[in-house]
Formats: structure tokens, C-alpha cells, sequence
């Protein structure tokens, strides 16, 4: 007996890990720059430079980059400072080898820097590493069977069927021109860069993305008196990266992360250092998937011989729903530190981290925090610059109606928008928005069959079962199940027993008459 098949692919996770590299290392500033009187802000990235598979494991080689933004000991004046931390990690993944494709994702916990003393500096910090090994997987599903004396159940389902899968980087380059009251700039002391509101869209054989790059910069005019400069500035901008195969019909699962971002100076046309230019690097990690209708064959028999179906247990994937929610936030932060009157914010720059997600009645559970810095000057003319940092958190469940312990969902959290302004010279109000992207997929365990085995009918104990039986409906009973179970049809049954479009209700008597020829 034959099997007409059809294909879906799905993807699995073949191994994955969890790997935390931790740093604790002096560092000495180097002799072209001044003492630290104080420290004002820090930041820091991972840059990874290599990473290669081997049978079992994966080495990791790059390093963690550490700015420090700070007041000079003795002119009062700001400065900033890099350092450079190598990372060289080995992550164990059981079951891979060479050409496997891995995702790779960090996240920098606990960040902080110590003053020894005015030449020297403590430098602590987390960094979690999580890789994750995917394989494609191709499940045949039988639809049909070739003998037509065989009946067949069978059952409607809309799958998801993997139809793309890859990785690619967007890069955008933005210039900034200064603006005319602006001084030109003589050194670039700090700047930040990122994305939010970002939207990735498919399309014919590309996603594009949408967003706001948002960048501050700090920076020692050329003016008379080497003056403190900033500006923010919020640049909408667009892209695309080519995905062959994609529609705009698929159903995304989608994420972007920056692997790299700078801001340059570079002179004008009239040779004066008045041009900023903002580059950053996203990498989209892009997964495509098509709905499609598959008519199932669960089971098979006929009672002319015994059929025995052969194959084995496979999770189907189905959408369940699609949600986007947003989440708004807001607080006051009371200055409790006498430093002084706050005269004005100059910058504000905010992180999500979902700390827990699980499955509630009717949706998912996020908890988690918006972790802020903000910048901002006194009234202290000596040297106005402080910085502080403080975090908010948040609680939302997203609607995901139908959604049980067995589904599979995926969460995207992104910080949308943020604001922060003054109340009063002693309290600045927050305001933010999170955005929560799900994707819930119902997963459904079902055995695939792969062949049929026929053998002869077991004559024995066909003969000891009645010709003619009176059989009484149960709950869970279907008439493919009791014609099987009987040695009939389902037609035969719907024809004795005068069935209108084969329905049958619990309790009902059913009058069955055995096929099988003694």
C-alpha cells in the first residue's frame, strides 16, 4: 500500500547553551590623559571578532569594550576613556559540528567602575553569552492512500511550514550637519547610538525595516573658552535586505539586533569639522513561515485484511495568534543627592530586559524593567555634568486567547519611545513606551505515518465476533472508529442505519453488520 505524501519543514533546536564571562581587571589610564576627579557616566558593548564551530563546541574570541565619561582631578574640564577587555569563551553544544549554523546573543549584566585612585581604575562586569543551534527539519505528512478499498480518517489541518530562514545585516549611515550656533567640533568626548520603534515588514523577496535612530553627542567645541557642546538628534530612517522566496502574506518571526554602532567627524566642504556621521549595523534574524492546509491521514484499515501503520510522533506547529501590545510607562525620580539645582537634561537613554515570562489564563505574563541613564547638568559652573541611573518596572500580560502550557510562543520586547523632562529643579518625570511582540504557535502531538504493514485477518477472531450487532453510541465514538472496530464500513453504516450526512449522537442504538466473508 502506497502513501501519497506532502512536505513541510519545520525547525528544530539542536543544541543550545549558556555561558558567563566574568571580568574583574584594573586598568591604568594611559599618560596622555588626565587625572579622574570624578566620574560622570560609563557604557560599554561586546565586539565579537570570531566564532567557530568545532564537533561539540563553539570558541568565542572578541572583547568588551568599556567609555568612561569623566572630570578631570585638577582642570575640572570632561574627558572620556576607552578599554579594551579580551573575551576568548568556549560554549559546550552537545551534537554539533562543523557547518552548523549558530545564533549567538550576549547581554552585559552589573557593569561598574571603581576608582582605586586618580590613575587607576576597577573595572567589573557580567557577560552572559547564549548560543543556539538550529537544524532544519523536513516531516512528509500522508494525505492519501492509493487502494480504494482501504478507508482512511483523516484530519484538516493549517500548518506552518518553514519557508525562509537566514541572517543578514542592515547597515545605515546617517550624516548630521551641525547647526549654525553650534561651535565646530574640536574633540568628540561621548556619544550614543540606537533604534527605536523598530518595525520589520515582509515583503516580495525582502523585509524592510523602518525605525528612529536616535544619537546624542558630546563633544569640546573649537570656540573661545573650549566650550561643553551637545545635541540629540532623532533621524527616522528606512531599509530593506533581499529574502528571496518571502511574501508579505508569511507569517514573521523576526528580530534585529546592533552588533556595531560609531559616530565620526568629518569636515564639511568648507573643511571645517561640522559633520557627524552616525553609522550603525543591525543584524535581522529573519524566520518565514507559510500557512498551509494539509487533509492528515491519522489511521487506515479495511476488513478484508489488517493493516498496522508504522511511523512516529511529530510536534505539528499551527498559528494560534499574532498579538502586539504595548505597554506605557511612567514615574517620578526624586533627586535625594546635593549636587546641586538640575538645570536641564541633556540626554536619556533606556534599555528593555524582560526578566520572566509564563503562561496565564488567556495570554502571557511579562515582567520586567527599563533600565535608564540619564544626563543632565547642575547649577554648578565649575563643572555642571552628572549623570544618574535608576530603572522602572513593568508588569503586562499580552492577550493570547486558546493559549495552553504545550504552546510554543515567542516574545520580542523593544523600548519604543522615551522621555524624560523636568518637574521641578529637584524631580524629573519618565515617561516610556514597550513594546511586546507575540507570536503563539500550537503545538500539536501527532503520530505521522510513514508506511502501512497489511497481513491476513486474524480468522479466529473475526469468526467469534456476531454477524449482526446492536451497538450503543459512546462520547467519544466516530463511525470510523466503531466501522473499524467492527469489521464494516462507514458507508455500510450510514446505509442500514438511514444516517443523514453520517451524524450520530451519544446513546444512539446503531444496527452493524460485519463485512468480512467467513
Amino acid at each position: 500500500m502506497e502513501l501519497k505524501k506532502e512536505d513541510i519543514q519545520t525547525l528544530r533546536v539542536k543544541s543550545r547553551a549558556t555561558s558567563q564571562v566574568t571580568f574583574d581587571a584594573d586598568y591604568n589610564v594611559p599618560d596622555v590623559k588626565p587625572d579622574i576627579g570624578r566620574m560622570i557616566q560609563n557604557k560599554g558593548e561586546v565586539e565579537v571578532e570570531e566564532v567557530r564551530l568545532n564537533d561539540g563546541h563553539a570558541f568565542v574570541r572578541g572583547s568588551l569594550n568599556v567609555d568612561l565619561l569623566y572630570v578631570g582631578e585638577e582642570e575640572g574640564r570632561v574627558y572620556s576613556l576607552s578599554a579594551k577587555l579580551p573575551v576568548e569563551e568556549t560554549l559546550n553544544l552537545e551534537g554539533i559540528v562543523s557547518g552548523d549554523k549558530m545564533c549567538l546573543k550576549w547581554e552585559i549584566e552589573d557593569l561598574s567602575l571603581h576608582l582605586i585612585h586618580s590613575r587607576k581604575l576597577n573595572i567589573k562586569a557580567v557577560v552572559t553569552f547564549y548560543a543556539v543551534v538550529d537544524e532544519l527539519a523536513g516531516i512528509r505528512l500522508p494525505v492519501a492512500v492509493d487502494d480504494e478499498t482501504v478507508s482512511v480518517k483523516k484530519k484538516p489541518m493549517k500548518l506552518l511550514s518553514l519557508a525562509v530562514h537566514k541572517k543578514d545585516t542592515l547597515r545605515k549611515k546617517e550624516e548630521i550637519v551641525l547647526s549654525s550656533n553650534k561651535p565646530n567640533v574640536a574633540e568628540l568626548l561621548w556619544h550614543t547610538a540606537e533604534v527605536r520603534g523598530l518595525d520589520l515588514r515582509p515583503e516580495e523577496d525582502r523585509v524592510k525595516a523602518k525605525g528612529e535612530l536616535y544619537v546624542f553627542v558630546l563633544y569640546t567645541g573649537d570656540d573661545e573658552g573650549r566650550t561643553h557642546q551637545w545635541l540629540e538628534y532623532s533621524v527616522p530612517f528606512s531599509g530593506e535586505v533581499e529574502c528571496p522566496g518571502c511574501t508579505a502574506d508569511m507569517i514573521p518571526n523576526m528580530e534585529a539586533a546592533v552588533i556595531s554602532q560609531s559616530v565620526e567627524v568629518k569636515p564639511d566642504s568648507d573643511g571645517e569639522e561640522r559633520l557627524l556621521i552616525a553609522d550603525m549595523v543591525l543584524e535581522v534574524d529573519m524566520k518565514l513561515y507559510r500557512e498551509e492546509e494539509h487533509e492528515v491521514v491519522l489511521d487506515v484499515y479495511t476488513p478484508l485484511r489488517q493493516c498496522i501503520p508504522k511511523g512516529k510522533t511529530e510536534a505539528l506547529e499551527s498559528l494560534l495568534i499574532r498579538n502586539f501590545s504595548k505597554c506605557r510607562l511612567s514615574d517620578r525620580i526624586e533627586m535625594k543627592e546635593t549636587r546641586g539645582k538640575i538645570l536641564q537634561i541633556c540626554h536619556s537613554q533606556g534599555q528593555v530586559k524582560v526578566d520572566k515570562t509564563r503562561i496565564v489564563e488567556g495570554g502571557v505574563q511579562v515582567d520586567g524593567i527599563v533600565q535608564l541613564k540619564i544626563l543632565y547638568i547642575v547649577g554648578n559652573d565649575d563643572m555642571p555634568f552628572y549623570s544618574m541611573e535608576t530603572m522602572i518596572p513593568f508588569t503586562q500580560t499580552v492577550e493570547a486567547g486558546g493559549i495552553t502550557e504545550q504552546s510554543v510562543y515567542y516574545l520580542h520586547a523593544d523600548l519604543e519611545q522615551l522621555a524624560t523632562s523636568m518637574v521641578d529643579s529637584d524631580e524629573i518625570e519618565i515617561r516610556a513606551t514597550v513594546s511586546l511582540n507575540l507570536l503563539v504557535m500550537s503545538c500539536q502531538e501527532t503520530m505521522v505515518i510513514d508506511k502501512v504493514e497489511e497481513q491476513p485477518l486474524d480468522e479466529e477472531k473475526v469468526r467469534a465476533m456476531p454477524g449482526i450487532t446492536v451497538y450503543v453510541v459512546k462520547p467519544e465514538d466516530s463511525l470510523w472508529d466503531i466501522a473499524k472496530k467492527f469489521y464494516t464500513t462507514v458507508e455500510e453504516i450510514s446505509t442500514v442505519n438511514e444516517l443523514k450526512d453520517g451524524e450520530i449522537s451519544v446513546g444512539q442504538p446503531l444496527l452493524l453488520i460485519k463485512k468480512v466473508e467467513q
